[in-house]
């Protein structure tokens, strides 16, 4: 922000004191005048700036959060110093410098809602090189909780974005942190905006009418001539959602009759929990055994539906068999090659996406054997063998953890951004898988939020692949509210749940008992399976024929009877992003 004269901030000092006395004459109007229609600021600029960028929604309810008064409004946090330092372009920003451990910053006393989600953005940078640094949310006895982090570098400004969900109203301090204490923190441009829940799901639903449906009209002639057939009755039923919305599955489904029936009423999407993995279909070196995969993937079939395949490495050395972490080098690299070429020919055309190299943020098995490179190069093998499926990056506590900053959103995004630029592989259309294993206490809607708006910026389709909530007192409701929060993004274009029947093994996040009835959680997931999907609508065309409605995306079934004869006819239409106010010509008979 511009830096001002001693005189002039005295000045601007004084008027705020003015107006802050003034509104706070009349408590609360201010604040409702400024909140009632806040709008959700989805932008999330991924470039290091020359000059920081906006200050989003204007600070909030942070004090001075440009700087324009020096250091007011803040203190220091721990050791070390502070101050405001202006750049050559005459911008006044705020720097720890002085630095003895990773929390020495600056901070600023803020009161926090119960029940309110709170945006958190700043634009940062350090003092030489790159290094990340993160905001945290002081609570009061030695307690912090992650908002989010980025890498900061010198000599350009990065948007650190993030967010906290309250579930006690009481002060924090908001301050910002970075493990090597040599390099200075600068920062400027801080925010904190609150949003209520009425806020937060108003956001939600506007997303949800904009992205999941489309304004459709249809226009029902006779099959000899072009004139349209007024009051012919039209009947609407959707075959099929848009929006994947699937379950994990594994082996039990094979020997139960309930299970089977249980998951085909319900699921159009899944992935198999274990059962294409490297250490199920290969136990013994050189001993292939796909007959559990080949009937899951028939039973799938049969029941009409996709499959995400899952996975075709996992990085994670504790998930290796014996036998490979026993090889050499060169000995893994040509089972790695056999075990690519037999999985993905087997099963090509017949799965929608891969997990190519799962969690190779959090490890590196492979890259650690065969080299910085493995993941990129089997990201390419991957896709010359099966070109239909969409190829994976998959990993966890990216949308449920702020404090992993191995796995924020910026890494994950360099990450695929990285295996996309290896030579050969700018074309391969990729996806990010971020599994959503979340805890038993409230999940950070708003970090969760501001993470997909990140990760969005690839362009690149999101996934939540591994949806689970472990048990707890609010176990349903949290599990509802992180599948809405994913539902309403834009970017998200689909979610697999790890859940499913207490008989099939799914404890931590069961839908049914040992018989089948549902738990409060599996009312949850049949609740939204019926919300997603369009209800049957029966309506009349007018005089010229037409009649428009709003669809949610997916393949219907309409059915036209003509209004003399009562003749029918029933045609099948998809409806998509693309479909918005398209006119889809049907006929009687």
């Amino acid at each position: 922000m511009k830096a001002f004269s001693g005189f002039t901030m005295s000045l601007l000092l004084f008027l705020a004191f003015v107006l802050f006395y003034s509104a706070s004459a009349i408590p609360g109007q201010v604040t409702q005048a400024v909140f009632n229609d806040v709008y959700y600021d989805a932008s999330a600029p991924t470039q290091c700036l020359a000059e920081p960028g906006i200050t989003m929604y204007g600070g909030g309810i942070i004090v001075n959060p440009e700087f324009s008064y020096g250091t007011y409004g803040w203190t220091v946090s721990g050791q070390g110093e502070i101050a405001e330092r202006v750049s050559p372009t005459n911008n006044g920003f705020m720097v720890a410098y002085n630095r003895k451990l990773p929390l020495d910053s600056f901070s600023q006393k803020v009161l926090l809602e119960k029940g309110k989600f709170y945006m958190f953005s700043a634009w940062v940078q350090v003092s030489e090189g790159s290094e990340t640094v993160s905001a945290v949310f002081g609570t009061g006895g030695g307690e912090f909780t992650p908002g989010g982090s980025v890498v900061a570098e010198h000599g350009c400004w990065s948007l650190l974005k993030g967010g906290i969900t309250t579930n006690s109203s009481g002060l924090v301090d908001v301050l910002f942190e970075s493990k090597n204490s040599s390099k200075e923190i600068w920062v400027d441009n801080v925010a904190l905006q609150p949003f209520s829940k009425k806020q937060w799901q108003f956001h939600q639903d506007k997303i949800i009418e904009k992205v999941r449906k489309s304004k459709v009209r249809l226009h029902v002639t006779y099959p000899y001539s072009k004139a349209g057939v007024g009051g012919a009755t039209v009947l609407i039923k959707q075959t099929k959602p848009g929006f994947a919305f699937g379950c994990g599955m594994n082996s039990h489904i094979l020997k139960s009759t309930d299970y089977q029936n249980w998951f085909a009423s319900r699921f159009r999407f899944t992935a198999f929990t274990n059962e294409m993995k490297w250490y199920s279909t290969e136990k013994k070196q050189g001993q292939v055994n796909y007959t559990i995969a080949d009937a899951m993937l028939k039973f799938s079939q049969d029941n009409k539906i996709s499959i995400r395949g899952h996975t075709i490495f996992w990085d994670d050395p504790k998930y290796q068999s014996d036998w490979v972490r026993t090889l050499s080098p060169e000995e893994l690299r040509e089972a790695a090659e056999r075990r690519i070429n037999s999985v993905v020919s087997r099963y090509a055309g017949k799965v929608i996406a891969w997990d190519v190299v799962n969690e190779n943020l959090h490890f590196s098995f492979l890259e650690d054997n065969l080299g910085k490179n493995a993941s990129s190069i089997y990201f390419s093998k991957a896709y010359k063998l099966d070109p239909s499926a969409r190829m994976f990056v998959n990993e966890f506590n990216t949308i449920e953890f702020g404090g992993d900053v191995k796995v924020s959103p910026w890494n994950l995004k360099k990450r695929l951004e990285g295996m996309l630029s290896y030579p050969g592989n700018e074309d391969i259309p990729a996806g990010i898988g971020v599994q959503g294993h979340f805890g038993p206490g409230q999940p950070n809607l708003a970090y969760m939020r501001s993470t997909l708006d990140i990760l969005a910026t690839t362009g690149a389709p999101i996934w939540l692949t591994e949806v689970s909530v472990e048990p707890g007192p609010n176990q349903a409701q949290y599990l509802e509210e992180v599948l809405r929060e994913a539902y309403s993004h834009p970017a998200v274009e689909g979610i697999i749940i790890f859940a499913g029947p207490l008989p099939a093994g799914f404890s931590a996040t069961a839908l049914t008992d040992m018989n089948f009835d549902s738990t409060p959680a599996g009312d949850v997931v049949d609740k939204l399976i019926k919300e997603w999907k369009s209800e049957d609508l029966k309506a009349q065309t007018d005089d010229a024929g037409f009649f428009g409605t709003s669809l949610l995306h997916g393949e219907y079934e309409i059915t036209v009877i003509d209004p003399i004869t009562n003749s029918s006819s029933t045609s099948r239409i998809e409806v998509t992003k693309d479909s918005s106010e398209k006119i889809f010509h049907l006929q009687t008979e």
